[in-house]
This record gives C-alpha cells, structure tokens and sequence, in this order.
C-alpha cells in the first residue's frame, strides 16, 4: 500500500504543478514546467524527501531509493497523464493508410 498511496500522492501534486491555474503567473514558459514526467521525477525525489513527516507512506533514506522513487513517480505521472484527462478516460483514433 506503502507504493500506492506513493504514486497516487505523486501523480496529484505532479498534475497540480504542471497544470493548475493557480500556478499559472508563476510556472515559467519554458515546456519542463509543462512536462509529466520531468516535474514528476523531482516530485518523487520530494516525496522521498519528506517521507519521514507522513504517516501515508515510509522508505529507507538511501540514494538508491530516492533514485527509484523518482523514477517511479516519472513514469507512473506520465502514465496516468496519458489515460486520464479533463474530460476522463483519453481516446484517441487513429486512421492508418
């Protein structure tokens, strides 16, 4: 469960980071603030960092586990980016000839 609530964690802070209009006047222009799996990358290194004042998840404090979180939430944030959008499940058709 400890991974779970880590991923769903992740990939809420990734989403209002990159795409809330709350942040709109201070996200920079340039597309690493716009990117899933860029911001979702340092959000799991954050996640790692402070995971000693949340009871919602644990982890060791070792390089190692920080790296794999990271990567972790990188992915998992650019997944779920990927299926989910504002209007729900994303569906794309595509035509090949």
């Amino acid at each position: 469960m400890n991974l779970l609530y880590f991923v769903l964690t992740a990939y809420g802070l990734t989403q209002i980071l990159a795409y809330a209009k709350i942040f709109d006047n201070l996200r920079p222009s340039h597309h690493f603030f716009h990117c899933p799996m860029c911001i979702g990358w340092w959000v799991g290194l954050f996640l790692w960092a402070i995971n000693k004042y949340t009871e919602l998840f644990t982890f060791d404090y070792s390089v190692t586990t920080a790296f794999l979180l990271a990567c972790i939430s990188s992915g998992t944030s650019y997944v779920l980016n990927m299926i989910f959008g504002d209007e729900g499940i994303k569906h794309e058709h595509t035509v090949r000839n």
